[in-house]
């Protein structure tokens, strides 16, 4: 059964009412949606500019993947004969995120693998993964548009070592031509799955990169698709009153231009934390030229809890399982006076709907912003420092600059007010104990200062939010927790190995932060990370 339609509803305050009429008629005049549709690539810019035209694919996913089905079914059908018993994906941004956010939200299926996901250069996280798996019941998949990319290649060469050079454990999803594919062919892999070159990874999550993993893990990718395409159908009115995606859109940029560019994420749990995926597509696309919509999740509401006038809520609400305690936080923020948009969806396959609509939601935000939402120019900085901080230590060990605790969190704390932000970037090993110290750090530095404060996993938000972090708004600041304790790993065909690399990561997204004039400051933990953010989070609340 198909879930039902997603319906969203939208509360603005009296001061904003005049600015969105606006945008709408603009919208309605300048005729957006039919040129969306059509591939207009004028509508985000000068014509013939990069990464527009050829970006516009996404619109398209029901025929595109639709086609695809029949394969991915097949090596699904493959992996339930051979007796898979993990399905783990390699990739990073988004070539991971939806992939992750599907295994969160969707029960395990009876005979069918596992599905797990990796998106990680931490040395504790890589030896969580491969411990363990038989590399007669594995099956390994290897995502990366590029087919360059270094993490995923990393990742990619370990695990062909570790499960003994098994072609048929693995299969790999890549643009047309890349050397992932040459590769894959090279070394016979169980199935190559060709990606959608028109499509950009932030937009790919109801391509091959979202539904491989639905469905290699039993999970209903027919009907994650349907409820995306029944959502692109409904996307095509000119008006906002009949569009939801136009009309969120619309709301995000106004919002924004007005001051308030913090979108608040308020996702019920059944729903996989799609908030994962959001903040790339949010942030990578509109955070440049000194603009951009900060997504934010996670922060702990309660008692003190403090939210500033830069916020506007995106309440991502399941008919099926609404929590009640995100109802009444949602309720709070729009009597205090932020927007609140609230899209109610049906169960974790309205999961579809979502990714559709924010996907055309946020096309609609970089029009108004008058901005390219598809390209990403500041995102190479990071990985060009990464590149020169392991030629420089060829070898050797990466000295890190850490700081103390205190010193860390009085240089952040210093003068720190909204509009600004603080993003908490951790290189550990994802855990719930660090997911919950991490939680708590940003209770407590939002409390003290009044700031919006996000955590993201390193390096994975090098994909996502750092594109906003370096070319969005320029009053973030920046807390890199770095795990410094678990032995290395070694990468086969390197001189260096996943310690390296994560903290040539590290060490290189905060020399190119500072050199974007950001305060961002690095402490390392030396044994546990969470125990690190317990006492980040004490420092912090002595500040309050």
């Amino acid at each position: 059964m198909s879930p039902a339609p997603a319906a969203l509803s939208i509360q603005v305050p009296a001061s904003l009412d005049a600015a969105i009429e606006a945008a709408g008629a603009a919208a309605l005049e300048q005729r957006v949606v039919e040129r969306i549709w059509a591939g207009d690539d004028t509508v985000f810019g000068p014509a013939g500019q990069p990464e527009v035209a050829d970006r516009l694919g996404w619109l398209h996913v029901g025929e595109r993947t639709g086609a695809l089905l029949p394969q991915l079914e097949a090596l699904a059908a493959g992996a339930r004969e051979r007796g898979d018993r993990v399905a783990l994906v390699l990739g990073m941004g988004g070539s991971s995120l939806a992939p992750e956010v599907l295994r969160r939200a969707f029960d395990a299926v009876d005979g069918a693998p596992e599905l797990r996901v990796l998106d990680s250069t931490v040395p504790a996280a890589i030896l969580e993964a491969v411990t363990g798996l038989d590399p007669e019941h594995t099956l390994v998949i290897a995502a990366s548009k590029s087919g360059g990319t270094i993490e995923t290649r990393s990742q990619l060469e370990l695990m062909w070592e570790q499960l003994d050079h098994r072609a048929d454990a693995f299969a790999v999803i890549t643009d047309p031509g890349s050397a992932l594919e040459a590769l894959a062919r090279e070394r016979n892999f169980r199935d190559v799955i060709l990606g959608d070159p028109e499509v950009g990874g932030r937009f790919s999550a109801l391509t091959a990169f979202g539904m491989t993993a639905a469905a290699a893990a039993g999970f209903d990718a027919a009907g994650l698709l349907a409820a995306g395409v029944a959502s692109a159908d409904a996307s095509h009115d000119a008006e906002a009153a009949g569009n939801d995606a136009l009309a969120l859109g619309i709301l995000w940029a106004e919002a924004a231009t007005a001051g308030r560019n913090k979108l608040t994420i308020l996702a019920d749990p059944s729903l996989g934390g799609v908030e994962l995926w959001l903040e790339q597509l949010v942030a990578e696309s509109t955070g440049k030229h000194g603009k951009g919509v900060l997504p934010v999740a996670g922060e702990p509401a309660g008692p003190g809890a403090r939210f500033e006038d830069d916020r506007i809520v995106l309440r991502l609400r399941d008919t099926q399982s609404p929590s009640a305690a995100l109802d009444a936080l949602s309720a709070q923020l729009g009597e205090a006076g932020a927007p609140v948009a609230t899209l109610d969806v049906d169960g974790p396959l309205g999961l579809g709907s979502i990714f559709f609509i924010s996907e055309f939601a946020t096309a609609v935000c970089g029009w108004r912003l008058g901005m390219n939402p598809f390209d990403q120019p500041n995102v190479q900085a990071a990985k060009t420092a990464t590149s020169a901080v392991l030629e420089a230590n060829a070898g050797g060990e990466i000295s890190l600059p850490g700081a103390s605790v205190k010193a860390a969190m009085t240089e952040l704390l210093d003068g720190l007010a909204a509009p600004g932000y603080v993003a908490i970037l951790g290189y550990v090993a994802p855990s719930p104990s660090v997911d919950q110290a991490a939680v708590r750090l940003q209770g407590a530095i939002r409390d003290a200062s009044g700031a919006a404060t996000t955590f993201g996993y390193g390096p994975r938000y090098l994909h996502s939010t750092g594109q906003l972090h370096k070319g969005g708004p320029t009053d973030g600041r920046f807390l890199l927790v770095v795990d410094d304790s678990a032995p290395d790993v070694g990468i086969p065909g390197q001189d260096y190995g996943f310690r390296t690399l994560a903290h040539a990561q590290a060490l290189g997204d905060l020399k190119t932060l500072q050199e974007h004039g950001r305060t961002a400051v690095l402490v390392t933990s030396g044994g546990s990370p969470a125990e690190t953010l317990h006492e980040l989070a004490d420092r912090a609340g002595r500040a309050s």
